[in-house]
């Protein structure tokens, strides 16, 4: 009787970094968590910190050795360019893994996770926002640059709240029409009016960023046009990126699934509508869901490719079961340390 292999993923953030290890029925055995891991945020060192804590406890959860690991897959925040990709190694070299792995933006385990061929598109809209593809059979990938306003992409959470605070200024300047989102605006940064809003907006002494994005839908909500327009703006702006990536794969006659990854999203229909009519406009067979389970599982199915095992629905609801149980535990474990 043939030994049951072991899998190791993990999702690595600009907040958190989760790792899993399952055997080859999708059971989880193992998990951990750590920092945040993205290198433009805390360096190479850090995220070789993040790796080794959160795999470390993934491991020791499933009484484990890394040579057990038949497969791994690595999704990592802040993996945007190819120069990356040398010292990024580098760093899991360093974790002693025998097993074939795979390394890839974290946008990507969203993708594999949440959609049920594992392949397609993701739409990432939360403090920021990203958008990367893959054919059905992982080999090509599509993407933006994923660096936001900078390069004329939106709209997370950041570049939402940015443009509400242009159209304040543009209402108090009487450049365009008077808008809720002011008043709202004023009470959020707990600033005396609009003009002392904009002046420590400005100056920095009010911090307004994506944290505010829900004064934007709740103002929406109540029927302001300006704010509503915003979310229309913002749901058009995420479709165009990824018309974008739709023509890296030639996805415009195929049907496949886009799912929608991030906070932003849970603003419902809004934002989603718009962002659907202008996906459809490319590519009509496009089908939204939404990311309903933990990224690190995508990365998990990823792991188990690169060991040479197909992920099928039932391994996928095995993750998704004991993942749950898993985070239980490791939540237990932290709380009587404490």
């Amino acid at each position: 009787m043939e030994p049951m292999r072991y899998f190791l993923g993990v999702d690595v953030g600009a907040t958190k970094t989760h790792a899993m290890i399952a055997d080859e029925d999708g059971v989880g055995v193992g998990f951990g968590e750590a920092g945040p891991g993205n290198h433009q945020n805390v360096g190479f060192d850090g995220l070789r910190e993040a790796l080794e804590c959160s795999i470390g406890q993934a491991l020791r959860g499933g009484g484990l050795k890394i040579k057990d690991i038949g497969g791994a897959g690595f999704g990592i925040a802040g993996y945007d360019w190819p120069s990356e990709r040398q010292p990024m190694l580098e760093v899991l070299e360093g974790l002693d893994l025998a097993a074939p792995m795979r390394l890839v933006n974290d946008a990507i385990p969203g993708l594999v996770a949440g959609a049920q061929a594992g392949w397609g598109i993701v739409v990432v809209s939360g403090t920021g926002c990203n958008c990367h593809g893959w054919d059905r059979e992982h080999k090509r990938e599509g993407r933006v640059s994923g660096y936001g306003i900078t390069t004329g992409e939106a709209a997370g959470g950041s570049e939402l709240v940015f443009r509400a605070m242009h159209l304040v200024n543009h209402a108090w300047i009487k450049r365009l029409p008077e808008t809720t989102l002011t008043g709202a605006l004023v009470d959020y940064a707990g600033a005396r009016d609009v003009e002392d809003l904009l002046e420590g907006y400005c100056k920095g002494t009010y911090t307004i960023g994506a944290a505010a994005a829900p004064v934007v839908f709740e103002v929406a909500e109540s029927g302001d046009p300006v704010a509503i327009d915003l979310l229309r703006w913002a749901g058009r702006e995420l479709g165009e990126m990824a018309w974008g990536v739709i023509r890296q794969l030639n996805f415009e006659a195929e049907v496949f699934e886009v799912v929608l990854a991030g906070g932003m999203f849970n603003g419902g229909a809004l934002l989603i509508e718009p962002l659907r009519e202008t996906i459809a406009e490319l590519a009509p067979g496009a089908r939204l869901v939404r990311l309903s389970v933990p990224p690190v599982i995508g990365s998990v199915i990823i792991g188990m490719e690169m060991g040479g095992l197909s992920a099928g629905g039932h391994i996928r609801q095995a993750m998704t079961d004991s993942l749950l149980h898993l985070e239980k535990q490791q939540q237990a474990s932290l709380h009587s340390q404490g």
